[in-house]
């Protein structure tokens, strides 16, 4: 796909169904997509507004400069799949090397760091736990590769 894409996650996934799921996913995309997953720690201990701010300083530490980002937020922008396989052909096509996708913790994140996303996408007007969202995540991004590959796997 000629872009390089990472998964910037906070806290270490639950065993079992979270680390399958993602696994399952990431294995069918490496073929076309290989992405890299980098596990930023949690806050651990403090009220939620610390533990918010501290992991979303590591967030914004661990980002790239020039990088497009996109950082899931249940009060992001709701697209369908093939609205946003259409975004990430649009900025293979504008020649976009780096693509970072961030999953905050179970507190969300700052607004500083909804400000330096290139988009705030949210899965669903409902709220998931942090985890699961790392697996619905991962079959939308393969799902997306598919459609932008013409396979029959998105029906």
């Amino acid at each position: 796909m000629g872009m390089e894409v990472r998964l910037l996650l906070v806290g270490r996934s639950e065993r079992g169904l979270v680390t399958d799921g993602v696994k399952h996913y990431l294995d069918r995309l490496a073929r076309n997509l290989p992405v890299e997953q980098v596990v930023l720690p949690e806050a651990g201990r403090g009220d939620p507004a610390y533990q918010q701010r501290t992991e979303s300083e590591r967030i914004l530490a661990a980002l790239k400069p020039g990088e497009k980002v996109v950082v899931l937020d249940e009060r992001g922008a709701q697209l369908t799949s093939p609205q946003f396989a259409e975004r990430l052909g649009k900025w293979r096509d504008q020649g976009v090397r780096q693509v970072t996708f961030v999953i905050g913790g179970a507190y969300g994140m700052t607004d500083a760091v909804r400000a330096r996303a290139d988009l705030v996408l949210a899965l669903s007007a409902m709220t998931f736990p942090h985890q699961l969202v790392r697996v619905l995540f991962a079959e939308q991004l393969y799902r997306a590769v598919a459609i932008l590959q013409g396979s029959p796997y998105h029906h």
